[in-house]
């Protein structure tokens, strides 16, 4: 799943709370300098990035998604400070920072939910809850046999909620799997994850859940997918299993309910599943891909170079496979990339700007090429 709790977990990711208040102050008067590296949450080499600001200051926050007019933000949380035991979604206006405050929650509060996604109306969300089978949240295995798992929950269904918090609709009623949704730029379709055919595979369904095609077929998790900005393609991660070992390992896991994800590679294709190809053949997990505004370049985070599981660092490569760039410079975590629909401004998570604990915050750069 696209769930970032636990790969962050996986990868014992180190980051601190918040500083002292005596720091505060300079802190957010810092935050928004407009020269490159002036910004002390601006990394050296971090070329692109021509100012940044912290939206969060606790806890796990990830997956941060635009509405279609730019003008809010829909992400999940699991801080404790705000009242929530895993995670459930909240709300945020473009150029909001929770160093203090606490965004408006919009989920039910029950079970967990992952992967919210404006619908083009800007007053609606999608995502995947567990609710419906449970109020607390369900167990978290991160380990199985001395290798690192992601649960996926067969709870999980796909439900729409208006932006104070009720749901209007259920999407998916099927046994097992559902969740990861996200939808295309025209906003006419929605791709997700289900394993309704017995294994992990790419759906699509039209916004009001009617019309569900299945869109690969091959052995192994397809997960985590987006549209192109022209709605045409499809880029997903997948770790699709070759030999013996690899299938009976895979199927093992998934017959209790988990994958692996630490070795997984970006693959691209039509919205409708054809011209499939291997985008990416760097090895350890590549993951969270997200097209550019222009639709012929893909940014993404990976550990490719890392020898020890970490760090994870954002890269950029073409839809052709060439190009392959570095984008960030972290030593823990970066992930989850999210251009805004102008194109101006890329909201991710990091570890960056902490020194110690666990909390991965998210956070706004503006965007230069």
């Amino acid at each position: 799943m696209r769930t970032f709790l636990f790969l962050i977990t996986i990868i014992c990711f180190i980051s601190c709370k918040e500083a002292a208040e005596s720091e505060k102050t300079a802190t957010s008067e810092t935050e928004k300098a407009t020269e490159p590296n002036k910004n002390p949450l601006i990394m050296e080499g971090e070329k692109h990035f021509k100012n940044m600001y912290q939206v969060t200051f606790g806890g796990d926050n990830a997956e941060a998604y635009w509405s279609f007019d730019d003008k809010q933000l829909i992400f999940q949380s699991n801080n404790a400070d705000w009242d929530v035991n895993c995670d459930q979604m909240f709300l945020m206006n473009n150029g909001d920072s929770f160093r203090e405050s606490v965004p408006k929650m919009v989920s039910t509060g029950k079970g967990r939910t992952t992967c919210a996604y404006f619908l083009p109306d800007n007053e609606h969300i999608i995502y995947a809850s567990t609710h419906l089978k449970m109020d607390d949240c369900p167990d978290t295995p991160l380990k199985e046999n001395g290798k690192y798992v992601w649960p996926i929950y067969d709870s999980y269904d796909i439900f729409v909620a208006d932006l104070d918090g009720n749901i209007t609709a259920q999407l998916t009623d099927e046994k097992g799997y559902d969740a990861e949704p996200t939808v295309s730029p025209q906003g006419d379709k929605i791709v997700f994850t289900s394993d309704r055919s017995g294994d992990l595979e790419l759906y699509t369904m039209n916004i009001d859940g009617s019309d569900v095609k299945q869109i690969t077929y091959e052995l192994g998790y397809d997960g985590g997918a987006f549209f192109s900005p022209d709605g045409s393609q499809l880029i997903f991660r997948s770790s699709r299993p070759k030999t013996e070992t690899e299938i009976k390992e895979y199927k093992d896991l998934l017959a209790v309910g988990l994958v692996q994800p630490t070795e997984m590679e970006l693959y691209i294709c039509n919205a409708d599943g054809s011209d499939l190809r291997q985008l990416t053949q760097l090895g350890n997990a590549n993951w969270s891909p997200f097209f550019l505004p222009d639709g012929k370049r893909v940014l993404f985070s990976s550990n490719f170079e890392a020898e020890r599981g970490f760090p994870f660092n954002l890269y950029m490569i073409n839809t052709d496979g060439t190009g392959l760039e570095r984008i960030t410079h972290g030593e823990t975590f970066d992930a989850f990339p999210v251009f805004s629909n102008n194109g101006k401004y890329l909201a991710f998570s990091s570890n960056r700007n902490n020194g110690g604990g666990r909390d991965t915050n998210l956070f706004i750069a503006e965007w230069q090429d």
